[in-house]
């Protein structure tokens, strides 16, 4: 699957988003404006204008309905998500060139807010996904105690955790303990 350089930025976006949302009493990774703002500078958001509350709380609510596409058992039920997300956007197909990147699609109408930029084109960006036939790939960290959202661009769909450095890596070193102390008896 190719997967051009703005939907590799959307992917790493709602990933990211779908990832602030706080789970098993966890605090909030975007609380208030200023960790949006720090959120839209992190990705390069481009065209947002001044963030306000209400932009907060709208990026709330999609975060959560990104989170359910990360949790779709089916495509059926992802593809319904995201037509739900993109089309509350008012998805507005454009072809831009900003920022030195080459020419690439905005599906964002301009002066939208960030939650319909991001709704757009992080939608579309996962609409690419269920399209070919790669919604599996769409993933929840199988760590017990993390959970968090990824997505699995290994080329056997063999990703199970979220980073194989930190979850993947605590889940192997207990699993060798564990063997270690069985054997020990």
């Amino acid at each position: 699957m190719l997967i051009t350089h703005d939907t590799r930025r959307s992917l790493d976006a709602v990933v990211d988003l779908v990832n602030t949302a706080p789970e098993n009493d966890t605090t909030d990774g975007l609380p208030d404006v200023a960790s949006l703002a720090d959120f839209v500078r992190k990705h390069g958001i481009s065209d947002v204008g001044v963030l306000s509350e209400d932009d907060l709380a709208a990026v709330h609510e999609i975060r959560g309905r990104f989170a359910g596409v990360f949790a779709a058992d089916d495509p059926l039920t992802a593809a319904g998500l995201i037509n739900e997300l993109v089309a509350v956007a008012g998805t507005t197909p454009r072809l831009t060139d900003h920022d030195g990147y080459d020419w690439h699609v905005h599906y964002f109408a301009p002066g939208a807010s960030v939650a319909d930029h991001l709704a757009a084109d992080c939608g579309m960006a996962l609409a690419f996904f269920v399209v070919a036939g790669e919604q599996d790939r769409l993933r929840r960290c199988e760590a017990p105690d993390c959970r968090h959202a990824f997505v699995d661009l290994s080329r056997n769909r063999s990703r199970r955790y979220c980073d194989s450095r930190t979850c993947g890596n605590r889940l192997h070193v207990a699993a060798y303990r564990a063997r270690r102390k069985e054997a020990a008896g």
